[in-house]
Order: C-alpha cells, then structure tokens, then sequence
C-alpha cells in the first residue's frame, strides 16, 4: 500500500478541508457539469428557485398513445434522475423536492410540449 497524501476528489466531487475547524466538504460543481454534459443541457438557463410552487405535474403529463410512448423510452429520463438524485444525496439536500417531485414520473414520463 501507498500513501497518496490528502484525497482531492472522491466519486465525481471535489474534497474540501478545513482542518481548523474539522469540517469537510464535497463540492458537486464539476459531478453536475459532467451530468449536464451527457445530458446535452449544457446551454439552459440557471434559476435560483430549483422548483416553483406554481410547477405542478399530473398523470395529464404522461404519454398518452403508444407513439409518445415510444418516444419517451429514447429519452434517459431514468438516468438523468439517477444522476440527480446522485448529487441529492451526497451534497446537495436542496434538491430533495425537485427529484422527489419529478421522480414520481419514472415509470411514464412525457416531454413536455
């Protein structure tokens, strides 16, 4: 065994220390740049608010005949939301509601027109 001295990056995530103060933090800057990427979203519009209250989905949202149906199973919606909730998780607990929200959608979901 070897050691390599202080990590800098674990799974995707920056590693930031203060050993002052024993704190620890994981940044998910370059994890979400690389989703984003894959993703082809690299262009979209930054908000502040990760979701409105306004925003409200429905079964109405859902495919609603087999060729929809088939153009939705193109779509890695399962992957993106893995990948997010992925960064949810380890260290970003603001976009609990959002994920939450639009997870519920897994199993049939629609883009929206």
């Amino acid at each position: 065994m070897k050691d390599l001295g202080d990590a800098k990056k674990i799974l995707g995530m920056e590693i930031t220390r203060d050993r002052g103060s024993g704190r620890l933090w994981l940044s998910p800057e370059n994890y979400v740049l690389k989703v984003l990427e894959k993703f082809n979203m690299v262009e979209v519009r930054a908000v502040t608010t990760l979701l409105a209250d306004h925003f409200k989905l429905s079964s109405k949202e859902c495919p609603q005949s087999l060729k929809e149906e088939e153009e939705m199973s193109q779509v890695s919606y399962f992957s993106a939301m893995r990948s997010l909730l992925y960064a949810m998780v380890y260290t970003s607990s603001d976009l609990a509601y959002a994920v939450s929200t639009v997870s519920r959608f897994l199993s049939n979901p629609r883009e929206k027109i």
